[in-house]
């Protein structure tokens, strides 16, 4: 069984460190930072401290029944560590070029895009790519044996990356049998969102729930008690998030201008002293509710305030792992799950109610959308 401890100190010490190692590859003649187990203070510091954690692959071995899928959350884990290593080291200038949809690119953005690009190039399982800075879906299987559409949104936060907020990547995959035009995001056979601060952690869907995998304790990775050196552990297992939430996110607040009834909710949150936690950015705005176990993240939509969220690129990868983290979602207009809506377009766009269960019946009713 492979498992693997270390300290706080080990984990601050090396948050900034540059790292490009991949399940495949192996490093040696590395020394760890400090004694394992030598802190009193966990690395996590919002999940109790454990003794030992499990590696990449042992969760993937006994939590994703299908090799293939199993492979596909491999290489994209690899590409998700060579974006940190590249926010670590890249200024953030302005390209001077837009996407799609209107957004100034920054360097980051093209950079993380690239590097995406040329992972599900690479990989042995990917069939189609189509990124939410270009949202054509392109074949990239040049073997012909590619079994899967992966759909990401490379570096989801450009207007608070400048600032050296906190940022992300979200990926969505389908299986090749359900295409994407025309399927929903509860044919996805996994997803993943990664989150770049002070430690990179990404949340995997797997066969039984949601799961954090966090990017190593040094330059090389993290040694295990046989000696081998992984750059993943699981740092949660089997993420659950609370039915009821004392905290919120409130997107696209111009709209309770328009909606009536969301006015009525956010003034619910205020006067019942919720904690506001919003930091514009999707991705760290809705990963809280994984560190926290609870919340509820809230982006409806208006004549004058239409929807920004991409379905595929965002609110369907995302609304994979809440659910099967026991949380619920809401497409912000008949009150049903966000992996019910089909994908008609692929940069079809959506309102979104996402977190604890309780939350997101209370959005549902006060728009009326019951």
């Amino acid at each position: 069984m492979k498992l693997i401890c270390f300290s706080a100190f080990v984990a601050a010490a090396s948050a900034f460190a540059p790292a490009s190692v991949s399940v495949s590859r192996a490093a040696s003649n590395t020394q760890l930072y400090g004694e394992f187990g030598a802190s009193s203070t966990s690395f996590y510091t919002t999940t109790e401290k454990q003794d030992t954690y499990a590696s990449l692959e042992e969760i993937l071995q006994n939590k994703c029944k299908d090799e293939k899928v199993r492979q596909v959350i491999v290489d994209m884990l690899d590409v998700c560590a060579d974006i940190t290593d590249a926010l670590r080291t890249a200024l953030v200038t302005v390209e001077g070029s837009m996407n799609d949809f209107g957004d100034a690119q920054l360097s980051v953005d093209v950079i993380a895009d690239n590097l995406i690009w040329e992972a599900v190039k690479k990989s042995s399982v990917v069939r189609e790519g189509a990124s939410e800075e270009d949202p054509v879906v392109r074949n990239v299987d040049e073997g012909g044996e590619g079994e899967f559409t992966v759909c990401w949104d490379p570096l989801d936060g450009s207007s608070i990356v400048d600032n050296n907020w906190a940022v992300g990547t979200m990926m969505g995959i389908w299986p090749k049998s359900a295409g994407l035009l025309g399927a929903t995001g509860r044919d996805q056979v996994t997803s993943l969102v990664a989150l770049y601060g002070p430690r990179t952690t990404v949340l995997v869907a797997l066969d039984d729930g949601t799961y954090e995998f966090s990017y190593g304790c040094t330059p090389e990775g993290c040694q295990l008690p046989d000696g081998s050196w992984e750059p993943w552990i699981c740092s949660r297992s089997n993420i659950k998030i609370a039915e009821d939430a004392k905290i919120f996110s409130p997107a696209n607040l111009r709209a309770a201008q328009d909606v009536p009834g969301y006015k009525k909710l956010v003034d619910h949150f205020m006067e019942n002293r919720y904690t506001l936690r919003y930091s514009g950015g999707l991705v760290p705005d809705v990963y809280q509710q994984f560190t926290k176990n609870q919340g509820v993240f809230s982006n409806p939509t208006s004549k004058s305030s239409p929807a920004k969220l991409r379905l595929a690129f965002e609110a369907a990868p995302f609304g994979l792992l809440v659910e099967k983290a026991g949380g619920k979602t809401s497409d912000g207009v008949t009150g049903g799950s966000i992996l019910d809506v089909q994908i008609n377009s692929v940069d079809q766009r959506t309102a979104l109610c996402i977190g604890s269960k309780n939350e997101v019946d209370r959005f549902n009713e006060y728009l009326e959308l019951n």
